[in-house]
């Protein structure tokens, strides 16, 4: 089981270090950057495979993510206490995106760009992150969780 949670947050890592999506960010690739675009990822992920998967599950997988997030976090070489006010930070973060793309098919357009930017620094290329997460939307859509669990993936979308 361990294993396909990895395969999980591994194709999010991977999808996380798509490289157009930081040649349209002004502060290009930072820790905080590369954090958000996961926590985006991650959203569509949780919103998509929430329909129909267990929630046991799903909290499973939450949980290893934030793990993995931890152990990141640790390997940068942040002490305890930051650690626990980082993941905090970074678990409300999270949360916040997840409420504001929970509607994301019903949501008009002009909402969209401005969700990006609120967290990325992405003004003018707001049009390629709906684009780009629409994509990616369906493409979850069209596959089911197990799929991510296998390997890490080429995702073409």
């Amino acid at each position: 089981m361990i294993n396909e949670y990895l395969n999980i947050y591994n194709n999010l890592v991977k999808l996380t270090r798509n490289k157009l999506l930081f040649n349209k960010i002004s502060d290009k690739d930072t820790f905080s950057q590369r954090l958000l675009i996961f926590f985006f990822h991650f959203a569509f992920f949780l919103k998509i495979f929430k329909k129909n998967t267990n929630k046991k599950e799903l909290q499973k997988i939450y949980d290893f993510v934030f793990r993995q997030i931890e152990l990141s976090i640790r390997e940068i070489g942040y002490g305890d206490v930051t650690i626990n006010k980082k993941m905090k930070e970074y678990v409300n973060i999270f949360h916040t995106i997840i409420g504001k793309i929970e509607n994301w098919e019903k949501t008009k357009n002009n909402e969209k760009l401005e969700i990006f930017s609120d967290y990325l620094d992405v003004c003018s290329e707001s049009e390629f992150f709906v684009n780009y997460f629409e994509k990616y939307r369906l493409f979850l859509i069209n596959n089911t969780l197990n799929y991510f669990t296998k390997d890490v993936i080429k995702h073409i979308f």
